[in-house]
């Protein structure tokens, strides 16, 4: 499993020389993976992952890469996990709906995707409207406190933005970009699988996966560092039905050990390596 948390770097790291494409001077792997480690970990330890795209942009910064051109990597970035979970998404509803899949709380389960796949598509329509909306419909937001709202039409404004820089990338690049991602995703989200047949439990792949989907969407609502709590709280509740309270306490333990502080302990040391060279400098 820690290899496999390892490969998950890598494959970022090589998403992230393939977004520079050169222009961030002489970037070989192991730079790019202390990038990647280093803004990760500064995305799980802060509050709704915050911290992330700053560290992101002043490494990128280090390197002679502007702030302006750093965002439109983080957003391509964004943009295709996006992409990637959209897609997976709608393969669960149909197969959710469609299809002879027998999970447990399946009443709940094909609500919940139902309701994510509605909102999803009320998402897409929106973004593709988004700036006449802004402009037209103010008072849709009435409601929202100013300080709430400005951040609320920030976010999507720039989720739109990603989407449409993601799709008007060169198709090989699109591609390669894609292919990444999802070997990325499906590793990283295997995880659990394997933590649970370490534990002597059983389940099927596809659901620790959807296990997984529905309980990182939830986390989103919590503003605890790497959604602490509601993803534990989560993922164990699904799993409850396969398995006793200890084996699922054991799997959601041995999951985030590796999936989320493991990334605090191997990217904490080149965060503060990364801030120590910047003091020095200034």
């Amino acid at each position: 499993m820690i290899a496999m948390a390892a490969l998950c770097w890598n494959l970022n790291a090589a998403r992230l020389r393939l977004m520079l494409n050169g222009r961030a001077g002489q970037l070989g792997q192991r730079g790019a993976l202390g990038i990647e480690l280093a803004a990760k970990c500064a995305l799980c330890a802060t509050p709704g992952g915050s911290g992330g795209p700053a560290t992101l942009l002043l490494l990128l910064a280090q390197r002679g890469f502007s702030p302006s051109k750093g965002t439109a990597v983080f957003l391509i970035d964004q943009g295709c996990d996006l992409l990637f979970f959209l897609l997976m998404l709608s393969g669960l509803v149909a197969m959710s709906v469609f299809g002879d899949a027998q999970w447990p709380h399946q009443g709940l389960v094909q609500l919940s995707l139902l309701g994510l796949a509605l909102l999803a598509v009320g998402v897409s329509l929106m973004m593709g409207y988004l700036p006449k909306l802004l402009r037209t419909q103010r008072q849709w937001l009435a409601w929202i406190r100013p300080s709430r709202r400005r951040w609320l039409v920030r976010r999507l404004l720039r989720c739109r933005h990603a989407l449409r820089m993601t799709l008007a990338l060169p198709k090989a690049t699109l591609a390669a970009m894609l292919a990444l991602t999802t070997l990325h995703w499906l590793l990283r989200y295997s995880l659990l699988y394997l933590a649970v047949i370490g534990i002597g439990g059983h389940a099927d792949w596809l659901w620790t996966f959807l296990t997984q989907m529905l309980a990182m969407a939830a986390s989103q609502f919590s503003f605890l560092p790497g959604g602490a709590g509601a993803a534990e709280v989560g993922v164990g509740s699904l799993l409850l039905p396969l398995m006793g309270r200890e084996q699922a306490a054991a799997a959601v333990l041995v999951w985030r050990l590796i999936s989320y502080h493991l990334y605090l302990a191997a990217g904490a040391p080149l965060l503060l390596l990364y801030s120590a060279r910047l003091l020095r400098q200034r």
